[in-house]
Order: structure tokens, then C-alpha cells, then sequence
């Protein structure tokens, strides 16, 4: 019997995924890849066990989970790698189409309460497979992707010349945007409380793995105390590699708050309040 984990495939937690294939006997454990919206619908339909998840995923469904106490994905300011681009300031967006990806509602929820609550501006969201693509005024990037093409956009700015669209890793387009805006520096700038964008959870229906459980807890909290003082090793293994610097993606990290305390806690439960009074409904 083996515990199914979810695994995220993004840079914000290759550290963590790193050091526990790599420090800790994972033969009792089954690893599931998959986007964060895939991973939320999987362990909230029982195909895995235990994995980190978008906060909105627990929000909605604390019945079915239990946190892994002590360990999260958050940020104390600028996150690093969830960006709203614009051509306008983001004062200026009322009545805006504002195209997002699918790969993280936490994220869209995130960007609606600060359109809504924080700058009381009205837009339209729209779901699109590849929100750089969609040629408007503003989209919204998560994750590799938006590591990726801030990367790419400070290269084009820096050597001051186009580079050919259909030349750069991933086939990323590159347009001019003038505004960029992180979503856990604007959250932190309003409310001064760390923004949770996901949790480690486990479902708590899982009796007969319990003792797994509590292995790979143990396990978790190794990976991430060994990753906090390796980031450069574990920056040379890193895929990201191909458009950053091991400094870059090393700074990226260090921008990451991975603990899970009292202070955190208080910021998720006002993102739930403000869910509900943004949304009236989670």
C-alpha cells in the first residue's frame, strides 16, 4: 500500500520535491503530477491522498482535509511568479476583459478580490488555455509560465530590441506590457498579512494510512529544512535553468515563504472573508 501524493510541477516547489526524492526513502509513497486545479479535484475525489493544494481548495472542502501543520506556499510580498501584465495602470481597467489560466483558481480568486475590493474596479474573467496569447489590455500568468515570460521580457528590455516571437523557449509571445503587477506584493501591501496560495492537506478519511501518513510528515519537514540551506545545489538541478540564472531562480525562492504559522493562518481566513464577500458564495 502507498501513499498517493500530488506533485505540483512548478519551480515553487522543485526544492521540496528535490530533497525528499533525493534525502528520504519515498518507496512506500506514489507520486501524482499534476496542474494545482488537477491536483485539487483529484484528492477532493479520493485519487490521491495527500498533496500541496490551492487555499481555496481547503477553504471550500475543510470537512474532507487536515492541514500538514508548519508548511504552506506562501509570500510576505512580492511571490515572484503570479503576475498581472497590462498595457494600462490597473486603475485604468474598469470594464477590462482580464484573461486568466485554469491552472490555479486560488490565484483568479486572489486577482478578483484585488480588482474588486482594493481597487473597486469591475472586469470581465476570462479562462484562456494561453492568456499570452489572447492580445488584451491584461492577462494573468502563474507559476513556470509567468516565471518564464517576466524572464523573457527582461531580457528583450534589457538588450533593447525585439526578439522573434516564434524563437524563444516554450514559443512564449512577447508583448509590450508597461504594467506589471505581483498579486502577493499588492495583498501584502493592503493587508500586511502573508497570502497563502496553497497548503499542504491530506484527507482525513484515510485510516488505513495513517502511519504512512506520519511517515512522510516527518519526511515533508526534513525535505524542506535540507532544501532551505541547499538552494544552490538544488538551483543547478533546476529545469528553469534553461531561462534563468541559478541567482535568479535561487532569489525566486528566497522570495517563497514555505512555513505555516499563526500569522498565516490570519491571512488565509481574511481571504476566505473576503471571498465570500466578493463572491457571496465559495
Amino acid at each position: 500500500m502507498k501513499l498517493r501524493i500530488g506533485k505540483i510541477p512548478y519551480a515553487n516547489l522543485f526544492p521540496i520535491f528535490y530533497m525528499l526524492e533525493k534525502k528520504c526513502d519515498c518507496s512506500t509513497y506514489e507520486f501524482v503530477e499534476g496542474v494545482p486545479s488537477l491536483l485539487n479535484k483529484m484528492i477532493r475525489d479520493g485519487k490521491i491522498d495527500v498533496s500541496p493544494s490551492s487555499s481555496i481548495e481547503y477553504i471550500r472542502n475543510p470537512f474532507l482535509y487536515q492541514i500538514i501543520e508548519g508548511n504552506s506556499i506562501s509570500s510576505r510580498g512580492p511571490i515572484g511568479s503570479i503576475f498581472l501584465f497590462t498595457k494600462k495602470d490597473i486603475h485604468e481597467l474598469n470594464g477590462n476583459i482580464v484573461y486568466v489560466s485554469s491552472q490555479s483558481e486560488t490565484s483568479v480568486a486572489l486577482l478578483n478580490i484585488i480588482l474588486k475590493k482594493f481597487y473597486d474596479i469591475q472586469c470581465g474573467i476570462q479562462v484562456s488555455q494561453r492568456p499570452e496569447d489572447s492580445g488584451a489590455d491584461a492577462f494573468l500568468l502563474i507559476g513556470d509560465d509567468a516565471l518564464r515570460y517576466k524572464a523573457i521580457s527582461n531580457r528583450q528590455e534589457a538588450i533593447g530590441k525585439n526578439i522573434d516571437k516564434h524563437t524563444i523557449h516554450g514559443q512564449l509571445p512577447i508583448v509590450s506590457h508597461q504594467f506589471v503587477y505581483d498579486l502577493g506584493e499588492i495583498w501584502y501591501e493592503k493587508t500586511g498579512l502573508p497570502f497563502v496560495f496553497a497548503l499542504w492537506i491530506a484527507r482525513k478519511d484515510m485510516f488505513d494510512k495513517r502511519e504512512i501518513l506520519n511517515k512522510f510528515i516527518k519526511d515533508l519537514n526534513k525535505a524542506k529544512e535540507i532544501a532551505s540551506k541547499n538552494l544552490y545545489e538544488i538551483a543547478r538541478h533546476s529545469p528553469m535553468k534553461e531561462f534563468m540564472s541559478e541567482k535568479e531562480i535561487v532569489s525566486y525562492w528566497r522570495l517563497i515563504d514555505y512555513d505555516l504559522k499563526a500569522e498565516h493562518k490570519k491571512g488565509l481566513k481574511l481571504f476566505e472573508r473576503y471571498l465570500k464577500e466578493v463572491d457571496h458564495v465559495l
